[in-house]
């Protein structure tokens, strides 16, 4: 709207003048005005003092302002019911309600900024973090071959490359790229007293034995002995079969007595093959103390209870069997894997076989060589 080149003072003064008797004609001739705005000027201010007008127009600019306020709270409202379902807890989060409110409400910078609750500068800050590219694809390329390492694990295998990244920022990684190791749940009861379990004070002292069992495709089950030296965490023998016997059990430990010498002790649960003659008559020749753990206490065996969990979730849960010499040979392989390269927490990413004093780690798993009676196609099942 055009601004008028008087004011409401001197409008007031041009009426005044008509009502003293100059005539209309001569009122607007003198001060350049037509007869239309001289009526149009008499139906506003007519009748009003100078006094009045400045009040009507301090009036007519609080109602102006009052208005526009009204407006920009009824937006501002709009803008916040928009806003109501999404989460702004993150300086992301945040950045995304400040441009959906700025171009899908034509909001300013400034009022985007107070509705939102933010500074400008978080806003229009830019992350300067180095390109993490290298690591986050020789992470990936682990945590594709081994499908139960958490980040912990994952960053032990990067510390034996040279690779030694802060373990929030390996974490960060780890959850953006969406990984996650899934474990199973079961009920636990808290009953009695819980004491920990005393840990030798070196390799080949105490051994725990436990069966696990699986299936092959052809759905015939087998039985897997696992001998674990419960100093050292390591796996002394995995034997498959689909019986295993007290007889075959004590040639099991004959033939690692063998290879490793006489443990001092021996523990197991109360399994009929385990209780049986044969493996009394073995436990007293050759001068082996053998302990049983309570009925229903799994946990007084918990050293091979929990190496049982990392063969089912790294082994037997990822491959499928074609035959008993293929189960055999798979776990012959990841045995070696699981002594000479998987890095244990609890050791201090250390392998197994440097608690027991045998040979450093390698790159790679020794290559086990694969029996003749397994064909090539289930092999790659594992490979």
């Amino acid at each position: 709207m055009k601004r008028s080149r008087f004011s409401e003072e001197q409008i007031i003064a041009v009426l005044k003048e008509q009502e003293a008797g100059m005539l209309t004609a001569d009122v607007c001739r003198r001060h350049g005005i037509s007869s239309a705005t001289f009526y149009k000027w008499k139906s506003k201010f007519g009748g009003l003092e100078v006094s009045d007008a400045r009040r009507l127009r301090t009036l007519e600019q609080e109602n102006s302002r009052l208005k526009k306020l009204l407006a920009e709270a009824m937006l501002d409202n709009v803008v916040l019911k928009d806003l109501a379902s999404k989460k702004m807890v993150t300086p992301g989060a945040k950045r995304e309600a400040v441009t959906h409110a700025r171009e899908q409400h034509g909001l300013s910078e400034r009022r985007a900024y107070s509705l939102v609750g933010v500074s400008r500068r978080v806003i229009r800050y830019e992350p300067t973090r180095p390109d993490n590219g290298a690591l986050r694809q020789r992470l990936r390329e682990l945590a594709a071959e081994r499908h139960q390492f958490g980040y912990r694990r994952l960053g032990y295998l990067l510390a034996r490359e040279g690779i030694a990244p802060n373990h929030k920022k390996l974490l960060r990684i780890y959850r953006e790229e969406g990984w996650r190791v899934r474990r199973r749940s079961g009920r636990k009861r808290a009953l009695g007293t819980r004491r920990p379990m005393e840990l030798p004070d070196g390799p080949n002292q105490r051994w725990s034995l436990d069966f696990v069992s699986d299936s092959l495709i052809c759905r015939r089950r087998f039985r897997i002995l696992c001998v674990v030296d419960d100093f050292s965490r390591e796996c002394l023998a995995l034997a498959a079969d689909t019986s295993l016997s007290g007889v075959r059990v004590a040639r099991e430990l004959t033939s690692l007595i063998g290879v490793r010498g006489k443990p001092h002790t021996v523990v197991s649960d109360n399994g009929t093959e385990l209780t049986s003659s044969a493996i009394l008559c073995w436990s007293q020749e050759r001068r082996v103390e053998w302990h049983y753990t309570a009925p229903g206490k799994p946990m007084q065996n918990g050293f091979v209870e929990s190496f049982n969990g990392r063969l089912r979730d790294e082994c037997l849960n990822e491959t499928l069997f074609t035959s008993l010499a293929h189960a055999r040979f798979v776990l012959a392989a990841w045995r070696d894997d699981y002594n000479t390269v998987r890095p244990h927490s609890k050791l201090g990413g250390k392998t197994h076989a440097e608690i027991a004093g045998e040979r450093v780690w390698g790159h790679a798993p020794r290559h086990v060589a694969i029996p003749s009676n397994i064909n090539h196609e289930g092999a790659r099942l594992y490979l």
